[in-house]
């Protein structure tokens, strides 16, 4: 042990060792805003998750394309695909591809990956993606395999970009040791402490440079820049525009997450469009950019980021007028709605920099026009339980604010979960939505366009369904010794393999 702890003091006392060392060391360190409270890849659509699961240890049949503008569609454990009707879509999988218990991969797993994500006794988070759609797999060979959905899917190439394979053995229960194609296998896990990963020796693809990594988790935006500062962590993904003020360490990107409050439309007072209306107008979304948030965070008018097929460019964000606001309060209130009835303002610690204050903020706008609202900040398990059906029977009315990321170019990513009636993450029943969601989610072309433009207006403009708030952006933080830059994916993912060493 004596040599091991000479190394490390002459690596700490030592500036001019410090970048050959360093540079021997494969090993990297990311420090997240939140504590990981599963491993379980069909959870890893969410950004706590999916940032060290998804292409790490478990990956999926075919994969977007983000980077230098975006190459579309591009295999990963499926190798090509064709449309053999309209209903019908056949994948044909890669061939010497093991898990990391030694296993082989074959359609066999694919189907059942697909049956345990959409089964009803877990509820996964992958599912929520292929809600409003009938999706039934049929294995044609060990090695082919087909996915029919009804109605038609002119993008079931891109949805299976998001179904995580586990092998068939697999049971239907959430696991706490995934095994995975992925370059990485879980080497350790030490809940509300850290997780380790190795790399594999025998993955089917390119080795990756990095050879394990840690993951650390801190709340503190400000302790997360400094760690890696101080050679602590090599990449921090989510920090605040206050602390990125090192050009050499700190990058922008364009963070596909929108901010908003979901709007509890089954309840009374949320139940009245003036209610929500006062809502919109009570909250002053100017002041928070350049403040709480950064300069670039754009104002929302629909769930998804600008860069969806369909985006509707008419749309404005409801105009900052408090007075107005008491005046819908009062309107509403003389004709019997319980505009007085306390309403839960929910919020998720972690979940960006400054939650915290923006929540607070929020809460002191609402409160500024008339309404009786309660803040309650819940760690991420917790949340979780507000954020999706079933929702809880004693609940107060709730406006549950969320970050939702479609980085996908497509709303069928989106309005079915969180807008259908039968969405699990929905607030609203509204006959016209769901018709123009089936509508949307079977066309292709112009026609999809139009129809996702004219469901973005009519919950806009005619139902109020939200407080739509922002898209965000993202600040990251990464040590020097590494070749690595952020995308629009990073805070969904993190694949380590696109990581180099100076």
């Amino acid at each position: 042990m004596k040599p091991n702890h000479l190394l490390i003091g002459a690596l700490l006392a030592s500036a001019s060792l410090g970048p050959a060392i360093a540079q021997e060391n494969k090993n990297v360190t990311v420090v997240l805003a939140e504590e990981t409270d599963l491993v379980e890849p069909c959870m890893a659509t969410r950004s706590n998750i999916g940032r060290v699961v998804m292409q790490n240890i478990s990956e999926t049949l075919t994969e977007l394309d983000v980077r230098d503008g975006g190459g579309g569609i591009k295999p990963r454990l499926a190798e090509s695909w064709e449309q053999v009707d309209d209903n019908t879509w056949r994948f044909h999988l890669r061939q010497g591809v093991t898990f990391s218990d030694g296993s082989s991969f074959d359609a066999e797993d694919v189907k059942h990956s697909f049956a345990r994500a959409m089964s009803d006794q877990i509820s996964c988070e992958i599912a929520r993606y292929y809600s409003g759609m009938e999706i039934t797999p049929a294995i044609v060979d060990e090695h082919t395999i087909d996915f029919t959905a009804e109605p038609a899917q002119p993008i079931m190439p891109l949805l299976m970009s998001l179904l995580t394979i586990v092998p068939s053995e697999t049971p239907v229960e959430f696991t706490r040791e995934p095994i995975g194609t992925g370059p990485y296998t879980l080497a350790e896990w030490n809940p509300g402490q850290n997780i380790r990963l190795e790399r594999r020796d025998d993955y089917w693809g390119d080795t990756p440079e990095v050879s394990g990594a840690t993951y650390l988790f801190r709340q503190d935006p400000a302790v997360r820049a400094a760690m890696v500062e101080t050679d602590e962590a090599d990449i921090a993904p989510s920090i605040s525009a206050i602390e990125a003020d090192d050009p050499e360490l700190d990058h922008s990107y364009p963070n596909s997450e929108t901010l908003y409050l979901r709007l509890d439309h089954s309840m009374a007072p949320l139940d009245d469009r003036r209610v929500r209306l006062a809502i919109n107008h009570a909250i002053d979304r100017e002041a928070f950019v350049g403040s709480l948030l950064p300069e670039g965070t754009e104002l929302a008018t629909a769930i998804v980021p600008p860069t969806t097929q369909g985006w509707n460019a008419k749309l404005t964000p409801p105009a900052y007028d408090p007075e107005k606001a008491r005046v819908l309060l009062e309107e509403a209130a003389s004709a019997g709605v319980p505009v007085d009835r306390e309403i839960t303002l929910v919020g998720r610690t972690g979940n960006y920099p400054n939650v915290t204050e923006v929540m607070e903020t929020l809460h002191f706008m609402l409160s500024d026009v008339g309404f009786n609202v309660d803040l309650q900040m819940y760690e991420v398990a917790e949340f979780e339980n507000l954020y999706s059906k079933p929702y809880p029977e004693d609940r107060n009315p709730q406006l549950v604010a969320a970050m939702h990321d479609n980085a996908r170019g497509d709303a069928v990513f989106s309005m079915y979960f969180k807008y259908h009636s039968e969405g699990r993450q929905s607030g609203i029943a509204d006959a016209r939505v769901d018709e123009l969601i089936a509508q949307a989610t079977a066309a292709t072309g112009e026609e999809r366009a139009k129809l996702w433009s004219e469901l973005f207006g009519y919950l806009h403009d005619d139902v109020v369904a939200d407080a739509l708030l922002f898209h965000m952006v993202g600040f990251a933080r990464v040590n020097e010794r590494l070749d690595w830059e952020p995308t629009i994916a990073t805070n969904s993912q993190l694949q380590l393999a696109d990581i180099a060493f100076e």
